[in-house]
This record gives structure tokens, C-alpha cells and sequence, in this order.
């Protein structure tokens, strides 16, 4: 059997990882990866794969940035002349990038069997390009792998037959657990005692210059109590300099270039607060048990803020300090970690498409194929 896996940005690796580890132990199992190249920067790409134990890429597409479609489409032409040749029997999609749905549409409209690992997720609110790459992902796929039971409520909903859905747990824990003890082995950098991390990229915060600059004072308010520690992503670095901002003021406000997983981890583990747009890091502190404060006015993990540690800010700076203070006065939203979150998802997942595999597949018409 020969499983082709498709990522193009930084969580796609860290999900990636697990499953490919977990067929590698199914004997008859050979997986090409194919690395589209959607994020190129080394500090967000190559050097997690080398983090991760991740095979080199079999193919890159390199397609580089773009706009929306431009990307999209790009990487649809491209990965077409990887897959038509030599088809696969299965293609595995992750999370919700360009990546995601321009494979998952490729491949569909070539009779190749798509499975979504991640599936499910929704935040209600298309105007994030995340969320329509999800619902388009989802309707196309034959498995749809669920980290939480809202993704199977949201998927039944949306009248996906339920023998496709299976609730597998959080590929990103997988990832997490394995590499937590490395990241406890040892400070990458010298760190101050309590610190608030901070993390932003989505175009709906950064790209607005007025917000931005209010962000940059309210962490610079607050870095008298704690310190402030902020790796930059490419996409907000560009911005910050347009707005007058390219270096820290002093050590108590620190801005970095993008850390390697493991360093950006024992950073997390060891925080007094998380402040962040970023969906895997609501689902990771959530596991390791620090307050997340998500500067969006919703979500596509919701476990995170019933079950978990985040809570939602959006764009409410008042209420961002706020809840700064209850954390640093020794007042923090407690949490627990979600069902199936155990560190065994992509075992989970190899197993189900295995016995998937071995059972006769539907046609269009929902019978058996002869």
C-alpha cells in the first residue's frame, strides 16, 4: 500500500510526524512525503523536520508565497504531476492550509482516496481562508480523523456519513508528548523567572497597523510585572517595521526571530501566560496546563475553553490585561486535558486505515465497488 502525505506549513509537520512514525511500523506500508513548500523559511520549515525525526521530503513542490488562490492553485497544478504517474492509495491531509484543500481537491477528482487528519474543526466564521479550507477538505474526504467529539457533531451535522468519521485524539499531543522530555532536558536560552510568550500571525491582527501598535504598548505596559517574550512570525515582523517597531526596548520586552520547536516548547512548558492567535498552541497549553489567552473572537478548537486553559480575549485589550492579572495574582483558569489526547492518535489512525484499506471500497453511489 502506498500512502502519499501532504504538508506545506509548520503544524502540518508537527501532525505529519506521529502518523508517519506509527505506518512506518505497518509491514507493506510505503509513504512518500511531499513537502509543497508553502512555508520556505528555514526557522519555519526545514529545521523542524530535522527536530521532528521527519524524513527529508521526497518531492517539493516549492511554490512559495502568494496570494489565496495564486497559492492554491499553484500548488493543485503541481502536485498533479506528482500523483498521476504513480497514483497512491491513499493521500493524508492535515489541518486547514492551502495545502490541505488544494490536495485534497487534486486528489479527489482523481478517484485517490483522501484522508483528513484534523477533521471537523470549525470556528463559524468564513471569513477566515482556515475555515473554508476546512468545510471544502471535509465534504471531499473518505476518512475524517477528529481530535475532539464537537468535530464529529460539526461534521454529522453537515450530513458526512458517519462510518467516515472517527474520533482519534490530537496528533499534535503525539507530537507534544514525545518531545516534551527533550524540551525539559534543559533551557535553550536564558529565561526570566515568570514571563508572559507571546505568538501572532493571522492577517486579521497583524495587517492592522492601528492594532498592532496598541498591542506593542499594552505588552510594553506590562512588562514591568512580567516579562514579555515575543518570536516574531515573518508575516508580523513586516509589519512591525512598518510601524516603527523592529527591536526590543529592553531585556524585559524581547522580540525574537521564529524558534525551532523544541526551544519555542520549553518556552510554552515553562510560561506564566500565553498570549496568541495560534490554533495548535490553544490545543498545547491546553495539555500542558498554562493559562492561553486567544486574541480572536472565536475559535475552531472550542475543548480548549470548555475543557481546557484558553480563554478567548479577541481584540479587547482591557480585557486582555485583565486576565493578565488574574494570572499573575496566582488566579489562573484551570483546566483539563481533553479525551483521546494521550499521545497515541497516529496509532489510531494507521490502524483505521489499514482495516479501511482492506474492506471493498464504496463507488459514488454508496455500493460496493466490483
Amino acid at each position: 500500500m502506498k500512502i502519499l502525505h501532504v504538508v506545506g506549513a509548520r503544524p502540518n509537520f508537527m501532525k505529519a510526524a506521529p502518523v508517519i512514525r506509527a505506518l512506518n511500523a505497518q509491514a507493506g506500508v510505503r509513504q512518500i512525503l511531499v513537502h509543497t513548500g508553502q512555508h520556505y523559511d528555514f526557522n519555519m520549515s526545514d529545521i523542524f523536520f530535522q527536530e521532528l525525526g521527519m524524513p527529508a521530503p521526497d518531492v517539493n513542490l516549492q511554490v512559495g508565497s502568494g496570494s489565496q488562490a495564486q497559492q492554491t492553485a499553484e500548488i493543485m497544478r503541481r502536485l498533479e504531476e506528482v500523483v498521476v504517474p504513480e497514483p497512491p492509495d491513499w493521500v493524508l491531509v492535515y489541518g486547514d492550509v492551502n495545502s490541505t484543500v488544494a490536495a485534497a481537491l487534486v486528489c479527489s477528482k482523481l478517484g485517490i482516496r483522501v484522508g483528513h487528519v484534523e477533521a471537523g474543526l470549525r470556528s463559524f466564521d468564513r471569513t477566515m481562508p482556515e475555515e473554508i479550507n476546512r468545510l471544502i477538505t471535509d465534504q471531499i474526504s473518505d476518512l475524517l480523523f477528529t481530535p475532539s467529539e464537537d468535530g464529529n457533531k460539526n461534521l454529522q451535522r453537515e450530513g458526512i456519513s458517519a462510518e467516515k468519521i472517527h474520533m482519534v485524539g490530537n496528533v499534535m499531543i503525539d507530537t507534544l508528548v514525545r518531545m516534551l522530555p527533550r524540551a525539559r532536558a534543559g533551557a535553550h536560552r536564558p529565561m526570566p523567572e515568570r514571563y508572559v510568550l507571546v505568538t501572532l500571525h493571522r492577517p486579521s491582527n497583524v495587517d492592522d497597523p492601528q492594532w498592532l501598535r496598541q498591542l506593542m504598548d499594552v505588552l510594553d505596559s506590562i512588562k514591568t510585572e512580567l516579562a514579555v517574550i515575543f518570536p516574531v512570525h515573518p508575516r508580523t515582523r513586516k509589519h512591525l517595521s512598518e510601524i516603527g517597531v523592529s527591536s526590543a526596548k529592553n531585556l524585559r520586552l524581547q522580540l525574537l526571530e521564529p524558534l525551532p520547536y523544541l526551544e519555542f516548547l520549553a518556552l510554552q512548558r515553562q510560561a506564566t501566560a500565553l498570549i496568541t492567535d495560534s490554533g495548535g498552541i490553544q490545543e498545547e497549553t491546553t495539555y500542558l496546563g498554562v493559562p492561553c489567552l486567544t486574541m480572536r473572537e472565536n475559535t475552531e478548537r472550542p475543548v480548549t475553553v470548555t475543557v481546557g486553559t484558553n480563554i478567548l480575549v479577541g481584540r479587547d485589550f482591557n480585557r486582555l490585561q485583565d486576565e493578565l492579572r488574574k494570572i499573575n495574582s496566582g488566579h489562573p483558569k484551570r483546566g483539563s486535558i481533553p479525551p483521546l489526547w494521550d499521545g497515541a492518535a497516529a496509532e489510531r489512525i494507521a490502524s483505521i486505515i489499514l482495516r479501511t484499506s482492506a474492506e471493498p471500497r464504496a463507488n459514488k453511489s454508496g455500493t460496493a465497488a466490483v
